[in-house]
């Protein structure tokens, strides 16, 4: 899980290199290097690629899509950490969504830790000129549409191969990026090409190890470590973009972590 998080810290930092490159013509790229890969790998194993309920899967690619373009976009706009942070809110609307979509049950008292969580958020916006009202309201969405996705795919877990619900991202990302990238393109030159490229290796060598982790121990334990991710993009940030903040700035990322990690242990 600690790998998982050093290789999607580096896809952050690599979205944030390229912010010449508009957040969907990069989705497209990472998107098509995904379908290659998932596409041969389903193939091998011998699994129908195009899965079982294929309403859900296609509604799986659709959120998780807005989820993705919405967060490399903050990415590129404000600092990494508080992109970062802001996307850790996806747990929390997670459990909120998960009360109507699949029936779980939640304690009054972490209704309270929600609040925290989202006090962090508005201490962060409040305190941090870099994070306007726009920026903070479109990293919330792509944290809603994550926390859709995650609750899609718990519906789909008994009757889905793991990699078909991954293959169905780029599947339904792919007609819709490449569409709006013929309006916006903006060719790629020399570095840009290695870094999408990077990019793509990043992101499925971070999923394969998120994925080996939670098949070989405690969701709970292992999902908790994820949260360092906070740390690698403090560090990342500060190394290759000289970020830095205020003291109010890293008590209202402490907050959402805090309030994240309350329920994670109520839970």
């Amino acid at each position: 899980m600690l790998l998982a998080g050093v290789f999607f810290a580096l896809m952050n930092v690599s979205v944030k290199f390229i912010p010449h490159i508009p957040a969907i013509e990069i989705i497209l790229f990472r998107s098509l290097f995904s379908l290659v890969f998932s596409f041969l790998v389903l193939k091998k194993i011998g699994v129908s690629v195009f899965g079982n309920n294929k309403k859900l899967l296609i509604i799986r690619g659709i959120v998780g899509s807005i989820g993705l373009i919405s967060f490399f976009y903050t990415l590129q706009k404000i600092p990494l950490a508080s992109a970062v942070t802001i996307q850790y809110l996806s747990p929390i609307f997670t459990t909120i969504l998960g009360i109507f979509l699949v029936k779980e049950r939640v304690r009054p008292i972490q209704f309270l830790f929600f609040g925290i969580s989202f006090a962090g958020v508005i201490v962060l916006q409040g305190f941090d000129a870099r994070v306007n009202l726009l920026y903070g309201s479109i990293g919330i969405i792509s944290a809603l549409f994550s926390g859709l996705a995650y609750n899609v795919i718990r519906k789909l877990k008994n009757t889905e191969h793991p990699l078909v619900i991954i293959f169905y991202f780029p599947l339904v990302t792919l007609p819709v990026a490449t569409l709006v990238s013929y309006f916006t393109w903006v060719q790629p030159i020399g570095w840009d090409w290695l870094i999408l490229l990077w990019i793509g290796i990043c992101t499925q060598t971070a999923q394969y190890f998120m994925t080996i982790a939670y098949q070989n121990a405690n969701v709970s334990k292992v999902s908790s470590l994820s949260y360092i991710g906070i740390l690698y993009a403090l560090f990342f940030g500060f190394l290759f973009f000289g970020e830095t903040f205020g003291v109010m700035s890293y008590v209202g990322m402490g907050l959402v972590l805090l309030g994240i990690l309350l329920n994670l242990r109520e839970k």
